[in-house]
């Protein structure tokens, strides 16, 4: 690894924080009132990824306020009772952290759940920036929330690494100019990550850290 990475962007959901059965939860609680009967849990896997907005429209684009909503109630009521963080994540960024790199957030979430995810896990004590999606106009692939974090952060594209667990985090890094690296815990598989040919793929976490180069204390 090229000794010039400073600084490592993550996507939470998927990637620091397992919210996948939280999120499944939420869509086939939403589907399922409005289309009972039809939407199995593997039926949702397409729709983890992109934001509730461009998932919704896609379905019924009559009732996408009501859906987001519906969504948001039952994800907030839900979320302490489902959502708990992957293997080796807390000790990898807190080694990230104290090794001197400057790691942040990037997300399509909207902020008051990633502050949620955060306190929950106990993450919330090492991140120097998150950008959420109130805080874009056009969220990952696009690269505007990367470079935002990264203009916050002081960094540029080429000192960081984007890591996440879908497409649009590898093809936001990419579009930012950064390194990206796959996770392979992703829902989606391993496979389906490496055809977007990130630069790097985690079996585990702690794999940054011999990426990285830096030693676990």
């Amino acid at each position: 690894m090229d000794t010039q990475v400073n600084t490592i962007l993550f996507d939470l959901d998927g990637t620091l924080i397992d919210t996948n059965d939280l999120i499944i939860s939420s869509f086939l609680h939403v589907l399922g009132s409005y289309y009972p009967n039809r939407y199995k849990r593997e039926d949702i896997y397409p729709f983890m990824g992109p934001t509730l907005r461009e998932t919704f429209e896609s379905i019924n684009p009559e009732k996408v306020e009501e859906m987001i909503e519906a969504y948001r109630d039952f994800n907030i009521t839900n979320h302490d009772l489902l959502v708990t963080e992957f293997p080796g994540v807390f000790e990898t960024i807190r080694t990230l952290k104290e090794s001197g790199y400057k790691i942040g957030i990037v997300t399509t979430k909207m902020m008051k759940t990633v502050k949620m995810g955060l306190a929950l896990t106990n993450l919330d004590q090492f991140f120097d920036v998150v950008v959420a999606l109130d805080h874009v106009k056009n969220p990952k692939p696009d690269p505007e929330p990367i470079l935002k974090a990264l203009e916050q952060l002081g960094s540029k594209p080429e000192e960081a690494l984007m890591v996440g667990d879908n497409s649009h985090d590898i093809l936001g890094g990419k579009n930012a100019g950064t390194k990206t690296v796959g996770v392979a815990w992703s829902l989606k598989g391993k496979e389906f990550l490496a055809g977007f040919e990130p630069d790097y793929i985690l079996d585990h976490m702690a794999d940054l850290l011999d990426i990285l180069q830096v030693q676990s204390r």
